[in-house]
């Protein structure tokens, strides 16, 4: 079989105009998710906002004189990381927002600080106006939360590095606090009491070991109960949204005397517990006893064979954050975070002569091979 020969009597044929669109790049698609949300990022305006969605950049005016005599502006970025996958395998992306806006503003918390903006970042293999605005719905919910305004971002389509219906989401805060009213390392003392504030779910963090256990491992899928007998299944559990802790934590801190906080993210305690710790002479001295931890976790731990050390530098295990606190503040404290719907309970102390984190009381999971008077465990 031989192939067409080109008539040359006949002027070439071009080919058709190339675009945007072809190559993969819908700007149509873009303008069209815009329009969707808009009305989701104006639900979250603070008076200090001016302009509008659309503008270059967004523009937020801070008065010093407020509130604060030495206003400090703290920033800080972050992830969902692949609990994106999750969402994305099951056309879930309502609550994920929610986790992003936690992820952000509970870092900024842990200094002290009130929130006041939130801007996101969605990549994606190709902008579908519905499932972008599902996913800045969740964005503008967690900010509604915790009184921030979603003050701008970006929609990036990137065709041949991501899919269609593949995404990531990631977001950057801005809090303020007052310069004396900084919280860290430097405040803690000894013998201060450590409160930690429940965490039902796993939040954003350990996603990577969760899915390979519990998907790949175990071959759960995802409508399968999450735990033997459970009434939810392994997509709940897994899209459970993050407790935004900033509006507790603040209330606590106009209630008593908080040294420091430790936001329980990537790392677990391990990771985070020592960076609200002065860097030498005082560490965390943590009862396993005092908190349940939720049955997730136990699931990841049994079908994966994880160690107890493994779980714990990991996952939060149920508490999302651990706060440093006066012991004479601790009753004000943890009265103000259950009238703020923040269960938490005192679960350990700081005291000299430690390092680190050092975990006490009954091992997370009594079983066989280390039963419930297995040693201590310094992380």
């Amino acid at each position: 079989m031989t192939g067409s020969t080109p008539d040359p009597t006949q002027p070439p044929t071009d080919p058709p105009p190339a675009t945007y669109a072809a190559a993969g790049v819908d700007i149509e698609a873009g303008e069209r998710a815009v329009d969707l949300i808009k009305p989701l990022v104006a639900a979250t305006l603070r008076p200090e906002v001016l302009g509008g969605l659309g503008d270059f950049a967004g523009l937020f005016e801070l008065d010093p004189h407020r509130r604060f005599d030495r206003p400090v502006l703290v920033a800080g970025t972050d992830g969902v990381g692949t609990k994106a996958l999750v969402a994305q395998a099951l056309g879930r992306y309502d609550t994920i927002g929610i986790d992003l806006v936690a992820m952000c503003v509970d870092d900024l918390v842990c200094q002290g600080a009130e929130p006041l903006f939130v801007l996101d970042y969605i990549s994606s293999g190709a902008v579908d106006p519905a499932q972008m605005a599902e996913l800045v719905s969740g964005v503008a919910d967690g900010c509604r939360q915790v009184g921030a305004t979603l003050l701008g971002g970006e929609m990036a389509e990137h065709p041949g590095v991501m899919k269609p219906g593949e995404f990531d989401l990631v977001g950057f805060a801005v809090g303020v606090v007052d310069r004396d009213d900084i919280l860290g390392p430097a405040k803690v003392r000894h013998r201060d009491v450590l409160i930690g504030l429940s965490s039902p779910g796993l939040r954003c963090n350990g996603y990577t070991l969760a899915r390979h256990v519990l998907l790949e491992r175990a071959g759960r899928s995802y409508d399968a109960p999450a735990w033997p007998g459970a009434s939810v299944t392994v997509a709940d559990e897994l899209l459970r949204p993050s407790v935004l802790y900033a509006p507790a934590v603040l209330a606590a801190i106009q209630e008593a005397d908080i040294h420091a906080v430790a936001h329980i993210t990537g790392g677990g305690f391990e990771g985070n517990v020592p960076r609200a710790l002065p860097p030498a002479g005082l560490g965390a001295v943590i009862d396993r006893g005092t908190w349940t931890v939720p049955p997730i976790f136990g699931e990841i731990r049994r079908e994966g064979n994880v160690t107890d050390e493994e779980m714990a530098r990991v996952f939060n295990l149920g508490l999302g954050m651990v706060m440093a606190v006066d012991p004479a503040g601790a009753d004000a404290a943890l009265a103000a975070l259950a009238a703020a719907g923040v269960d938490a309970a005192v679960v350990g102390r700081v005291e000299e002569g430690r390092h680190g984190v050092e975990f006490t009381g009954p091992r997370f999971w009594a079983d066989a091979s280390g039963g419930s008077d297995a040693p201590t465990v310094s992380a």
